[in-house]
């Protein structure tokens, strides 16, 4: 900041995007428009609504109420195998990240390598956890093994993604000095590269553990195993005190999740 440097006394208005008067009333006129028919195409059924209002008001009812004993068979069976897919899909999915990741990186890699790993990042994300579980669902059949390899998969495009991204964003004249000194390519990764990324890598997969949690519970309906299952048979069996219990424990366990992690991360950082 230089001593020359001025500052404007007045405030100024901002120019206008719409200069014509005529089309500043007529724009909120078409966009309400466009609201009411959006609404009417709904075809809200009146009846339909009063319905799902008293099924909704059983619901909340339930949660004052949980009922933790009734299926706690089924719920702890649930638990087990929502926990075994987070763990060994986010252990596996990290480990395949990495390479991946750093193949990504366009200041690391030659080109076809970058291109092939950017490619199976951009797959990854392009499909939701829910369609991939329906897809290997359907190859695997039914259990956890199918929502293991659905989390996995889906941890490939998002801690890579991000890894690549940090990569490309780490200090140049660091990469630069170490080469500089005739490092190989491998003490280049260990010496410039890991300890500039190391630490946002630790935070990644910390959060990708709760995701890939939150997840198991989401997959689960379309029968890949995990405490979704569980979830979706007590809602189709209207036994909403059950369903309540099961939610009510998946929040501890997310919640549990998040202080752990903040702390382990306080502690490693």
């Amino acid at each position: 900041m230089t001593a020359n440097t001025s500052y404007p006394r007045y405030w100024k208005r901002p120019p206008q995007l719409v200069t014509t008067k005529r089309w500043r009333l007529a724009l909120p006129l078409l966009v309400l428009a466009y609201l009411v028919l959006a609404v009417g195409s709904l075809e809200i059924d009146a009846g339909r609504v009063i319905e799902g209002l008293e099924r909704g008001a059983s619901f909340v009812q339930g949660f004052l109420q949980p009922d933790f004993y009734s299926r706690w068979g089924d719920i702890r069976q649930g638990l087990i195998e929502s926990l075994t897919m987070t763990l060994t899909a986010t252990v596996v999915g990290v480990l395949l990240s990495v390479p991946i990741g750093i193949g990504a990186a366009r200041n690391l890699s030659p080109r076809p390598v970058y291109m092939v790993c950017r490619s199976i990042v951009a797959v990854s994300r392009s499909l939701q956890e829910i369609i991939i579980a329906i897809f290997l669902v359907a190859m695997f059949g039914f259990g956890p093994f199918a929502g293991f390899l659905t989390l996995a998969f889906a941890s490939i495009g998002f801690v890579a993604k991000l890894l690549a991204d940090d990569i490309e964003e780490a200090s140049a004249s660091q990469i630069e000095a170490i080469r500089a000194t005739g490092a190989s390519w491998w003490q280049l990764i260990h010496f410039a590269v890991q300890p500039q990324v190391m630490p946002r890598l630790i935070g990644l997969s910390l959060y990708r553990l709760d995701i890939n949690f939150r997840e198991s519970s989401v997959i689960g309906i379309v029968g890949a195993g995990g405490i979704g299952a569980t979830l979706n048979t007590a809602i189709d069996r209207y036994e909403y005190d059950s369903a309540a219990a099961i939610l009510l424990i998946v929040i501890a366990i997310v919640m549990l999740t998040e202080y752990g992690s903040s702390y382990l991360r306080k502690f490693l950082q």
